[in-house]
C-alpha cells in the first residue's frame, strides 16, 4: 500500500502495526511497524542483500516496550531502487532519516546488523539529532577485519543467482554448515538487481575505507553496544574489541554463534538490547 503523505498503517490507537510504502524524494521506501506507537523507537536496519525479514524472529521480543521500526533499505527487499542509483552510506543514511521524519518520529535507538551497522553510523553522521544510541551487530569495525570468502563470484550475466548459489553465497552468515536458511531470505536476494547487489556492498566498502567505525563513532560520542558472535566466519570476531576505543562503549562476544545472531539465537540477542535500551531509548516524541 503506497501512503503519498508518508503516514504509516497503524490498527488501533495504541499499536503502531502493519506495514507501509512511503514516497520519497528518490524512491519508494517499505516500512514495517510493531508494537505501541507511544513507545521508545527502536529502528532496525538490516545488511547487505537482506530486508526486514530478517529480524522477524527477534521483533517480538522487542515490541513489548518499543514502537519497532524496520526499513528495507533502497533496493533491497520492497523497496525501489534509489533513482540516482547512488548507494553512498551518506546517501543511505539522509534516506533513512527522511523515512523517520515523515513517521514523525523524533529520537531513535538505532541497531545495525552486519554492514547495516555501517548504514546505522551514517546515519548518525548524517542526523545526530534523531540517533540517541547505536547497537552494531556482527558489523566488522574495519576491511581488516573482513574474512576473504572461497565462493566464486557471480556476475551480472549469471543474475538471478540460483537457489543453490544463494545458499552458498549465504552459507558463511551462519556458524554452522547445513543451517537452513530461511527461503524468504533466498527469495530476497534473487529479487535485487545486480547493480544494486553490487553497489550496496561496494558502498560499505568505500564507507569503511574511508575512515574505520570506532573512529567515526568515537567522534559522534553517542551511547554504543556491540554485540558479536564468537564463531563469525566472514568478520573476525575478535576485532571487536577495537569498538573499545569508543568511551564507555559495551562489547558482548556471544560464544557458539556466528554472523547472524538475530537468525541463530534470537532470544541471547534480545536480552543485552534489552538491557541496553532500557538506560538508552528515548521516548519518540
Amino acid at each position: 500500500m503506497t501512503i503519498p503523505d508518508g503516514r504509516p498503517h497503524v490498527k488501533g490507537d495504541a499499536e503502531a502495526t502493519g506495514s507501509s510504502t512511503l514516497s520519497l524524494g528518490d524512491g519508494d521506501i517499505q516500512v514495517c511497524q510493531d508494537g505501541p506507537r507511544d513507545a521508545p523507537a527502536l529502528l532496525l536496519i538490516h545488511g547487505s542483500a537482506s530486508s526486514t525479514r530478517s529480524w522477524d524472529a527477534l521483533v517480538p521480543m522487542l515490541t513489548g516496550s518499543h514502537r519497532v521500526i524496520r526499513i528495507d533499505l533502497p533496493g533491497h527487499g520492497r523497496s525501489a531502487e534509489p533513482a540516482d542509483r547512488s548507494y553512498a552510506l551518506p546517501d543511505q543514511g539522509r534516506r533513512v532519516g527522511e523515512a523517520l521524519d515523515r513517521l514523525g518520529v523524533e529520537h531513535a535507538l538505532v541497531v545495525g546488523h552486519s554492514s547495516g551497522g555501517a548504514v546505522s553510523t551514517a546515519l548518525a553522521e548524517e542526523r545526530p539529532d534523531l540517533v540517541t544510541a547505536l547497537a552494531l551487530i556482527n558489523t566488522g569495525p574495519h576491511m581488516k577485519a573482513f574474512i576473504a570468502q572461497e565462493s566464486a563470484a557471480i556476475g551480472p550475466s549469471q543474475w538471478p543467482p540460483t537457489d543453490e548459489q544463494i545458499r552458498q553465497i549465504a552459507s558463511t552468515g551462519f556458524s554452522r554448515a547445513g543451517y537452513q536458511i530461511p527461503q524468504e531470505l533466498v527469495d530476497d536476494l534473487r529479487g535485487m538487481s545486480f547493480h544494486a547487489f553490487a553497489a550496496a556492498m561496494q558502498a560499505v566498502r568505500d564507507y569503511m575505507e574511508q575512515r574505520a567505525l570506532p573512529d567515526r563513532l568515537m567522534d559522534l560520542g553517542k551511547p554504543l553496544l556491540v554485540i558479536f558472535g564468537e564463531d563469525d566466519r566472514r568478520w573476525r570476531s575478535s576485532s571487536a574489541a577495537d569498538y573499545r576505543v569508543v568511551p564507555d562503549a559495551k562489547v558482548e562476544l556471544m560464544p557458539g554463534i556466528g554472523h547472524s545472531p538475530i537468525l541463530e539465537d534470537p532470544p541471547r540477542t534480545a536480552a543485552p538490547l534489552l538491557a541496553f535500551s532500557a538506560i538508552h531509548a528515548a521516548q519518540t516524541g
